[in-house]
């Protein structure tokens, strides 16, 4: 009996033991990081650029000697990874980072676990979710990019009506599935008026459909793509940082949305999973994606872009209401792209 009662109290013991994303104890800290030491690595799903996202793992990696191994696609491939793997009962990534939509469908297929890091106090409103399984890192934020050979600063659009002079025929570009950036700009001008504009401007101008931000951007600076609607001002001020032929800047309030972090309810390193996760939202790793002219979502690292007046999206808003704006995006831009 008395060793029956012994292994029920294991069992009751183990049963109330915290997980690394939910204890909360003074020690918090340095459990994590015993933890994240004898699992010695980690795995990160992300659709952020390479050398940006893994600026923050070198240091990462620096900071606390533990390896960090990036597998990287596009947002959608990230999110199909994910599920495939945990459907399939293959457990192998322990931090996913990604577009807010995609981090917002890992969660609706309880694929995340809510983290209780001590620097979500310092955050925006915007970067936190009311479910805790993922937070933003970072805001991406739409902007018009134009080659300043090809274009010159007195001949930028003041609205988007602008877009219909002749003067654009044949030299605006556009991404192809930036949904959230037209819900963003249709709540400013509204769905009849803008859906009017923009059935103009593809009318009398056409417009290049291109797949990816990047490759917008660098069709920018080639001058392949004069001027571009829908480009990451982060990438855009990279590239004018490094000397190329081009500027961006904004039509009413820029549209933005967050990309985010979250831990995987079975991170095969939990530990090091939760210690990656604080580092990324901390004044360290935020400050490491300011330098790279993101805006960061800790309210302590101080950008100009920080004090831009910005229309954010959703991603939960987005998601139930992602039929609609494809839909409505496909009319406007795909069919009649020339």
């Amino acid at each position: 009996m008395r060793a029956l009662l012994f292994l029920l109290g294991l069992g009751i013991a183990g049963a109330h033991a915290q997980s690394p994303a939910t204890y909360e104890g003074q020690d918090r800290q340095e459990k994590l990081l015993a933890g994240a030491k004898k699992e010695g690595e980690l795995t990160v799903y992300t659709s952020g650029q390479s050398d940006d996202i893994g600026a923050v793992a070198k240091a990462f990696e620096a900071k606390y000697g533990i390896k960090v191994s990036l597998w990287r696609a596009g947002s959608e491939k990230v999110l199909q990874r994910a599920v495939q793997e945990a459907r399939g009962g293959r457990h192998a990534v322990d931090v996913i980072e990604t577009n807010g939509p995609e981090m917002e469908m890992l969660h609706r297929e309880q694929i995340l676990q809510a983290v209780k890091s001590p620097h979500l106090v310092d955050l925006i409103p915007a970067a936190r979710r009311p479910h805790g399984e993922w937070v933003g890192t970072r805001l991406n934020v739409f902007a018009l990019a134009y080659n300043t050979r090809l274009v010159k600063k007195e001949e930028l659009p003041k609205s988007f009506a602008d877009l219909a002079h002749p003067r654009w025929k044949g030299r605006l570009g556009i991404e192809a599935d930036d949904q959230d950036w037209l819900a963003g700009v249709m709540a400013q001008l509204g769905e009849q008026k803008g859906a009017q504009i923009f059935r103009e401007i593809v009318k009398n101008n056409g417009i290049s459909v291109r797949r990816g931000h990047t490759l917008l951007t660098q069709l920018v600076v080639s001058g392949e793509v004069p001027l571009a609607l829908t480009v990451y001002n982060y990438k855009a001020e990279q590239f004018k940082g490094q000397g190329a032929p081009i500027d961006w800047f904004s039509i009413g309030r820029a549209v933005a949305r967050p990309n985010g972090v979250g831990v995987a309810r079975r991170a095969p390193h939990p530990h090091a999973a939760v210690l990656f996760y604080d580092f990324e939202i901390s004044e360290d790793g935020q400050r490491i994606l300011a330098k790279r002219d993101f805006v960061p979502t800790n309210r302590k690292i101080d950008t100009p872009l920080n004090k831009m007046p910005l229309e954010l999206v959703d991603p939960g808003v987005m998601l139930d209401q992602h039929d609609k704006w494809t839909r409505l995006y496909e009319e406007l831009f795909l069919k009649q792209a020339r």
